[in-house]
């Protein structure tokens, strides 16, 4: 790990959607690293507590050594934020005053040429962000029926080519490495200018390695939860799924009913609890991404929670 430091994405907008104050509580639910927790009891600490929650052991033990010089103030917990309501209960967490989801791949996994994650380096088909997860991608592209490696690449990669990817990988198996499954992609893609030929195919396995969407839209739920009053979420994205799942679940939480159009009662009997404090995503600063060309694909919301009945105009 050595002396690797991993540069945080949208830190100031972050601690200013949180609204950050001296005696808060606060979750970082994928401290990576610890940037942002670090800004965060830059800000809060002495007096204010973090709970810094990771799937990735060494994650967990970047940080760790990144925030000793907060010690007290910060407790750490490895395990997947999917669990995020049983984990706060654990350490007594709540309410807190704000939630923090960073969601993006810290350059310590993409440089670990053990870990599988990047098609820059030639490693073992892992991609799993804990090692007590039983499913790794070799898994997918090894023993998948065609139809359903399809399915993961066009639903979760947006690859227009999923089918002809998998049909590849099939004849193809068995694949033992990052190395040979990047030479089956660009045997389908042999020219793209924009991305590397094998960005939306690793994108793809990752996510359904990790479960990822529906770990984000489990722990965004029990989030809103463990919000107090005034209590602020802050969600950052970095692909289109990510963005449309956030955006979509802010959306309906800030909202009344949710029955179909033309209901003529309402039966759902669903009451907002959030309100929009970003109607639109957050971009990175020209000067940012200079600086750190990764986070150009950066969005960040911010939502508020509000007391139940509370009627919220949502907007445009």
């Amino acid at each position: 790990m050595g002396n690797f430091v991993h540069k945080p994405v949208l830190v100031t907008e972050s601690i200013e959607g949180l609204q950050v104050r001296r005696d808060g509580w606060y979750i970082d639910c994928t401290i990576g690293t610890g940037g942002h927790a670090e800004a965060i009891l830059g800000r809060c600490a002495p007096g204010g507590h973090l709970l810094g929650i990771d799937a990735d052991l060494e994650a967990i033990r970047a940080a760790a050594e990144r925030l000793k010089h907060y010690d007290g103030s910060f407790i750490l917990a490895q395990d997947n934020f999917r669990y995020l309501e049983d984990i706060c209960n654990r350490f007594g967490s709540r309410p807190v005053n704000g939630i923090l989801f960073d969601l993006g791949m810290s350059t310590l996994q993409l440089e670990d040429r053990n870990r599988g994650f990047s098609f820059q380096h030639d490693s073992s088909l892992d991609m799993r962000f804990s090692p007590e997860q039983e499913l790794t991608a070799a898994d997918i592209v090894n023993t998948f029926p065609e139809e359903a490696l399809a399915g993961i690449l066009h639903s979760y990669g947006e690859e227009r080519r999923s089918r002809q990817i998998a049909r590849q990988i099939v004849q193809s198996r068995p694949l033992r490495s990052t190395g040979e499954l990047v030479q089956v992609v660009q045997r389908v893609i042999r020219v793209r200018h924009k991305i590397h030929a094998a960005t939306r195919t690793f994108q793809a396995l990752r996510i359904a390695v990790n479960k990822e969407l529906e770990n984000l839209e489990l722990a965004l739920e029990q989030a809103v939860d463990i919000l107090d009053l005034g209590g602020r979420l802050v969600v950052i994205s970095f692909h289109s799924l990510e963005d449309r799942l956030v955006k979509g679940f802010l959306r309906r939480e800030a909202q009344g009913c949710l029955c179909p159009p033309g209901t003529a009662v309402c039966v759902c009997g669903h009451s907002p609890t959030l309100k929009l404090i970003t109607k639109k995503a957050i971009r990175p600063s020209l000067d940012e991404v200079r600086a750190n060309p990764r986070s150009r694909s950066a969005r960040l919301r911010v939502a508020e929670r509000i007391a139940l009945g509370v009627e919220i105009e949502i907007g445009n």
